[in-house]
């Protein structure tokens, strides 16, 4: 299920099928093979879970089938090989980016191979009800799809439900001389909505309880059981980017001339008020008119099903949190029709062909498992032409740790496991008196209750409760950017060959250590008001990391940093750029003590205290040197700097 990471203080449902093709996408799109003399297959477009113990017989030929042909464009190797010279810093192609009309040009699909998709698609019998520079959408019965995609559609069992998908591999027409890139649709896990909705109103109210801290340290719960042989700090309420900026070593860096694009499902109604309301009250520079853009779907679906004001707590997260760190950036909100696949990328889709901005954050996904190869292939052919135009792309890597406590399957998330994002980890920061970087552990946390009658922590250190995603994919090839410098052990923990590790780089998660948002909420009365709290997931590092990167696109003097892996793994182990972040960076043991309200409002529900021990994320360890859950780092003091001239 997709999930809104950020809500780590009321989970929301984001349910949708998020892929990845394995096997090539380290490089590129994988080639399509013959199958059949007249034929081509479409590589991973029969998912894993239509197996033969599962085949519940052939679907009915009138069913209905709503499918996107994705196109390869003319040149589908050409379009992986640039995307990698040009954010390569070795490369001599190294930042010569092109213009959306020029990778349009040089990698899309010509008129030809269009019409040519069009026709065939249509001989089968198939109604064309869209077309894009990307995909042809089709309509149709069952048995016209599998005219057109030379495969029989069955009904699987998956779990308590029954899909339908292909019997075996689709495939396209040899004629078409490897025009099509992929299918998505074949199989009916839902992936759109026919009908529109009215968005709903704000979540209800959610608040914390003190005692706070104002800085890390700087309030101890004297009155409560010490944790690790010494008494520990409250919380802190929130940080603001009054606190983040030196951390991570803005210095005189603002992101001026700099565009951030945030994808996010759906549009919070009050954002532009909101944004302002908490600049002002924290401390930020005002927002300026025609800073903050939003560029909407004519209709919204499936808004029950996902949760939709759920997210506009995430897109207010996402928009104070970059405004906080780079506060003269411009900033262009993207929102997606609902929170499934198709409707999430074609909100990519739109930053890329329009070229909206050149750091794209984003705090969505799923698991690993979830994935499906067709739509895989979809997203990393836009994260490429992404790469040639100098866009990056960044990913939240998760908040259930190994998923083994909320999956069942020690597994990655997606998109963040692509091999042409960068993947964010977590961190708990300690930022002192007077502003001060002290340190950050990798983000894992264990909860233990304040016992009954007051004098211990039941069970401390407690059960883990939440943790930066990160681990081993299981069909990403290791891409050669990590060559080197991921140790061997975690590249090959479920291939000999080396598979990708996220995530890749780090910064402040941890709810606990969280960063104070605000935001129109529904009270009990039913008014909506602004109202603010404290928020964490790795959600929050996100846009952090894009906001500290549109810093380093400034020092850069504006040139685009494009997709930054390469060069942030090229930075790897030089003095000052990272913080090098490990489990218990102070020797002692890690732990707040928080109090917080029963009924996420008021006093009234009683109150709850419990200690949230820090760097305990599940089975991944923040070690000394690249990690699995802090990739090289958190950006150090030397970070925004090593961008000048460069």
């Amino acid at each position: 299920m997709r999930s809104n990471r950020a809500k780590t203080r009321a989970g929301v449902s984001m349910a949708a099928t998020l892929p990845m093709i394995a096997g090539a996408l380290a490089l590129g799109i994988p080639a399509a093979h013959a199958d059949g003399p007249a034929r081509n297959a479409l590589t991973g477009t029969r998912p894993l879970w239509a197996t033969a113990k599962a085949d519940k017989g052939a679907a009915a030929d009138s069913a209905r089938v709503n499918a996107r042909v994705y196109l390869a464009g003319r040149d589908a190797a050409g379009l992986a090989a640039y995307a990698r010279a040009v954010s390569d810093p070795a490369s001599p192609l190294y930042g010569k980016h092109l213009s959306a009309k020029q990778a349009q040009a040089r990698f899309g699909a010509t008129k030809a191979q269009v019409t040519a998709v069009k026709s065939w698609l249509k001989s089968a019998g198939l109604t064309v009800t869209g077309v894009t520079a990307h995909y042809v959408a089709v309509s149709g019965d069952v048995a016209a799809a599998e005219q057109a995609f030379g495969t029989q559609l069955h009904n699987y069992a998956k779990g308590k439900r029954t899909y339908r998908a292909p019997a075996k591999t689709a495939s396209a027409p040899a004629s078409l001389k490897g025009a099509v890139l992929t299918v998505s649709g074949l199989d009916n896990a839902p992936h759109k909505s026919d009908h529109d909705e009215q968005l709903p109103p704000p979540d209800a109210v959610f608040k914390n309880a003190g005692p706070f801290s104002s800085y890390f340290g700087s309030n101890t719960a004297s009155s409560l059981p010490s944790a690790y042989g010494h008494k520990i700090p409250y919380a802190i309420q929130g940080y603001t980017g009054k606190q983040l900026r030196p951390a991570y070593g803005a210095g005189k860096y603002t992101g001026k001339h700099v565009r951030i694009a945030i994808t996010d499902a759906y549009a919070s109604p009050t954002i532009a008020s909101d944004a302002g309301s908490y600049a002002k009250k924290n401390g930020d520079a005002a927002w300026k008119t025609g800073q903050l853009h939003q560029v909407l779907p004519a209709d919204y679906t499936k808004t029950e099903e996902c949760g939709a004001s759920g997210w506009y707590g995430e897109e207010t997260l996402d928009v104070e949190a970059v405004h906080a760190v780079a506060p003269n950036a411009d900033v262009t909100y993207v929102g997606a029709a609902s929170c499934y696949d198709d409707d999430l990328l074609d909100s990519l889709s739109k930053v890329v062909d329009n070229h909206l901005a050149d750091i794209v954050s984003n705090s969505w996904g799923d698991v690993e498992g979830n994935q499906t190869p067709d739509l895989a292939a979809a997203y990393d052919q836009v994260f490429q032409f992404g790469a040639v135009q100098g866009i990056g792309f960044y990913f939240s890597s998760g908040d259930d740790g190994d998923q083994v406590a909320a999956s069942g399957v020690k597994q990655v998330d997606t998109p963040a496991n692509s091999a042409w994002v960068t993947a964010v980890g977590g961190t708990s920061l300690a930022v002192g008196k007077g502003d001060t970087y002290q340190w950050e552990t990798g983000w894992g946390t264990q909860k233990a209750n304040l016992s009954a009658d007051g004098k211990s922590w039941d069970a401390f250190p407690g059960a883990f409760t939440s943790g930066a995603g990160g681990g081993t994919s299981k069909t990403v090839p290791q891409p050669y950017y990590q060559q080197g410098i991921v140790p061997k052990k975690l590249a090959t923990a479920n291939n000999k060959a080396g598979n990708r590790v996220v995530p890749d780089i780090a910064a402040i998660a941890d709810p606990n250590t969280g960063f104070l948002v605000g935001q129109t909420q529904t009270f009990p009365d039913g008014t909506q008001r602004y109202s603010e709290y404290r928020i964490g997931g790795t959600s929050l590092a996100a846009p952090v990391i894009a906001a500290v990167q549109a810093l380093a696109q400034e020092a850069r003097g504006g040139k685009a940093i494009g997709f930054a892996n390469p060069s942030i793994y090229q930075r790897y182990g030089k003095k000052g750029v990272f913080h090098d972040v490990t489990d218990n960076p102070t020797g002692s043991g890690l732990a707040v003590a928080r109090t917080d309200f029963v009924n996420g409002l008021d006093a009234s529900g009683g109150l709850a205290t419990s200690v949230r021990v820090l760097g305990k994320d599940s089975s991944l360890h923040a070690v000394k040197g690249y990690d699995d859950v802090t990739g090289v780092g958190s950006p150090a003091n030397g970070y925004v700097q090593s961008y000048k001239g460069h």
